[in-house]
Formats: C-alpha cells, structure tokens, sequence
C-alpha cells in the first residue's frame, strides 16, 4: 500500500514537471557581439543623426556594440534592399523615414516587398511638415494660398525633392482634398528646392522645419501651416492645414526595421530599449526642432502603422499615377 502510494506520488510529480518548467521566465533572446544599423541616405542627414544618437545608447543598455552603416542609393532602396536580405538575428537593423513608404508606394519594381520583408521594431518619433511658400508671393495664410491655387489652376508650381517623395504625395494629396492643381517640380535633392523657393523660381513646398529653417529665418520663405492633424506646441503659431482643408494629415516619422526573419522575442527586446531611448534627452533634442515627439507604441501597433499609411500612399500614388519605373 505505501509502495503504491509512493508510486502515485512518483508519477504525479513527474507529470508536473513540464509545468514547472513552462512556468520559468523565458531567457533573454541572444544578442549578436557586433550589431548594425544601416541608414539608406548620406552620412550627415537627419536619419544620420537620429540613427548616431540611438546608437550609443543601445549598446549600453544591450551590453553590445552598435555601430552606423550609411548605404545610400536610389531613394533608400539600395539601404533597406540589404537589410531585407539580412540575417535576423539582430546584427543588422534599418533606421529610416516615411520616404520608405512614399518609395514602396510608387515604385511596383522594387527588390522587396516593404509588408513581406520586414518586421517593423519600433517608431522612434513622429512630427508634422511644414507647408512653405516663397517670400515673393503675397499670400499670407493657408486659405489664401489655396484660393490663389484655385483662381490660377496649374500656374503656381511647387518643389520637392524628387517624383515619390513624400513632399510630392502629401502635396498631391493636399491638391486632391482641396480640389486645386499645382505644376510638380522635382528636383534631386531638398536643399535645391528650397534655395529655389527662396528664389522666387518656385511657389511652395512641403517640408521638415530642420530642412527649411534656414531659409524661414532669412526671411525669404514664409510658412504658413504644419500638416499634422492637430495643431503642434513647437509650432503653435502655425494652424495645421487641416483648418482649412478637413482631415488632412500627413505627418513624416522614423522608424526602425529588422528583416522579416527577426524572432518575435528579439523584436519584442528591442522594441521594449527603443521606446526608452526615444524618450532620452539625447534624441528628444533631436526630435523637438521638427515639432516631432517619441512614440511608445509595440510591435504590433508599429506594424498597423506602417501598413496604414502604405494603403494612404499607394492610393494617392495610383490615383495621381505617380510610378517610378
């Protein structure tokens, strides 16, 4: 009987075992020794310095090396392609803007597929544009340029800094809702728009503030609304252009990407360090200039995100006939 009794207790413990262990924490995801995160534009540029800020402070808090890769090309293309085909392990990660979805939207070409390729991280900041007109035009506020765009269709012309940019969406977007026409002029890079604007040769453009800033306080260029959905405290003297123009919104962020093949326990590590480093005064000042804010969302928030504001731009892209070959 004691025998038997002790053979019952035997079992029983043996069968608990399994629960036992499934109620141990699971163990950190392994980190790779050297990791890297690749900007698909030139060293110097704003993703540059977002990304040479995050950098440092994921290494200390990862207890691992974290170094900044700049492989820039195609609008971003030839950057994310690597990434794309990158390990997941976390040696290899991608720091980049809303031009990464403006890119997927109108080039049906493309080395990957943006939703199939990537697992999104995490969002490290979100913040509107600014919409700017030359000081050479007597426009003054939001509704007066787009009256003056109506009376005028086609005449008044506008920058940015190429065919698929976001400035070219969120302003052909801004023309659609209006119900106004403008003449696009693409240029190679931002900066030559805007000294172009500044100029007097171009009327408007849709712009960061950090891109446009110097040419705001010289004077010769005067913004006139941001193009988030509600009014920002940066710019609290500026309306958003939704005042005007209900439901616009067309706000630019930066976001970290890892190949698709990350595991969702790495994902998940590394977004819990990022919502944190977001938060650090080291990328807040970088973040502040443009009106843009940390954003605390999860993985899987970050992925609606993403996936929400591609359908936004494919329908303007394919509306517009907005394709890059």
């Amino acid at each position: 009987m004691v025998v038997s009794n002790l053979c019952r207790l035997l079992v029983l413990a043996v069968g608990c075992l399994p629960m036992l262990c499934s109620a141990q924490p699971e163990a950190e995801p392994k980190l790779p020794a050297l990791m890297k995160i690749v900007v698909p534009f030139s060293a110097g540029a704003s993703n540059d310095a977002i990304a040479r800020a995050v950098s440092p402070l994921l290494a200390k808090r990862l207890g691992t090396t974290v170094i900044v890769e700049n492989r820039p090309g195609a609008a971003g293309v030839i950057g994310a392609d690597y990434v794309a085909k990158s390990p997941g392990d976390g040696s290899v990660l991608l720091l980049t803007s809303s031009t990464f979805l403006t890119a997927a939207a109108t080039q049906p070409k493309l080395p990957y597929d943006l939703v199939t390729a990537f697992s999104p991280v995490a969002l490290i900041g979100d913040g509107p544009m600014l919409l700017a007109v030359s000081a050479q035009t007597p426009v003054k506020t939001i509704g007066e340029f787009i009256a003056a765009a109506k009376a005028k269709p086609g005449a008044l012309t506008y920058g940015t800094s190429g065919t698929g940019s976001i400035a070219h969406l969120a302003t052909e977007m801004l023309a659609d809702a209006a119900h106004f026409k403008m003449t696009h002029i693409p240029y190679k890079g931002a900066s030559n728009a805007l000294l172009d604007m500044a100029g007097g040769q171009i009327d408007m453009m849709i712009s960061n503030y950090t891109s446009i800033a110097p040419q705001i306080k010289s004077g010769k260029v005067r913004a006139l609304a941001i193009t988030s959905a509600q009014g920002n405290p940066v710019f609290s003297e500026l309306p958003p252009v939704s005042s005007v123009v209900p439901g616009y919104s067309a706000d630019i962020w930066v976001a970290l990407f890892a190949p698709a093949s990350m595991p969702p326990a790495l994902v998940a590590r590394l977004n819990r360090e990022l919502v944190q480093i977001a938060k650090s005064p080291e990328v807040k000042a970088l973040l502040e200039p443009d009106g843009a804010t940390p954003m605390a969302l999860t993985p899987e928030e970050v992925s609606r995100r993403i996936k929400s504001d591609l359908a936004l731009w494919k329908k303007i892209a394919m509306e517009k006939k907005i394709v890059i070959e």
